[in-house]
């Protein structure tokens, strides 16, 4: 099993300058694996973060930012192009950078939310299983698989749970089409995590390790004895990757509600859940 963690931790929006910090401290720290966030088109030289990436013998996915001008299932259908040209770019990018992941909320907007009736409901998943079927070819050409990330309710009324991730991901049918699942959202959401992982079973390709309060793992509340025995259940063996924020870049503090520190420092809260991590799922 790979240990990561998500560069969301110290900055955003992620520079080239931020890679050539951040990929030797992550190596450094004793991680397998390190995610980039695509914020801004072009924010980076993806080619420079790829080959710096193999030079430390690191692991590396991409993680896909839904803003509102990214929606897949808006009702306007120039927000849904837009969308749709921002996700074949970060599948291009993932290819250049040498990864074959491509995570996040693949549906709409973090922050929106709507009240739908059954039949609007059916009527959106319908138009983001046409939008996804387009884009898993389109990845596949690329050599990655997209994985789709249910949120909580307070970012998104649409696909918050692990049931509703996987009746998408079954009706798109397509190999470079699965899901991702982070403990955080799923702490709010699921009824058991661990029988949600479960039920994901082989779909399950990307995961992210996060405390219910997104501090380091282990120093909350979420059950990770249950989380570990589920992922070992399922056979599980991809990346695990921390996913935090700083509250010291207004823009994403606000973003994902980080109103206080969680840590000693960011390198305190990686290194601290790295550990926990390892402890945790090494032993048998």
């Amino acid at each position: 099993m790979k240990f990561g963690v998500n560069t969301w931790v110290w900055v955003s929006p992620l520079t080239t300058a931020d890679v050539e910090k951040l990929v030797p401290l992550v190596k450094q720290m004793g991680f397998d694996w390190i995610e980039f966030p695509i914020e801004n088109p072009d924010g980076f030289d993806y080619q420079q973060a790829g080959e710096l990436v193999r030079d430390y013998g690191l692991g590396v996915s991409v993680a896909a930012v839904i803003g509102p001008d990214r929606d897949l299932v808006h009702p306007d259908k120039t927000i849904q192009a837009n969308g749709l040209a921002y996700v074949r770019h970060c599948i291009k990018a993932t290819q250049t950078m040498g990864a074959s992941t491509l995570m996040g909320p693949m549906y709409s907007a973090v922050g929106r939310t709507w009240q739908a009736t059954p039949a609007e409901r059916a009527q959106d998943v319908d138009l983001l299983v046409q939008q996804l079927s387009q884009l898993a070819s389109v990845a596949a050409d690329h050599g990655v698989t997209l994985c789709l990330e249910p949120l909580n309710r307070f970012e998104t009324s649409f696909i918050n749970l692990a049931a509703q991730g996987i009746e998408v991901i079954d009706r798109v049918n397509h190999p470079a089409c699965q899901l991702m699942l982070d403990t955080f959202h799923m702490n709010i959401e699921e009824l058991s995590i661990d029988d949600a992982i479960r039920a994901v079973g082989p779909r399950l390709r990307h995961f992210h390790a996060c405390e219910n309060d997104r501090g380091a793992p282990g120093s909350g509340h979420v059950p990770w004895p249950d989380v570990a025995q589920a992922l070992r259940d399922i056979h599980y063996d991809g990346p695990v990757v921390i996913e935090s924020f700083t509250d010291k870049v207004k823009t994403i503090a606000r973003a994902a509600a980080i109103w206080r520190p969680f840590a000693t420092s960011q390198d305190a809260l990686a290194q601290d859940g790295l550990m926990f991590l390892k402890k945790l799922l090494n032993s048998e």
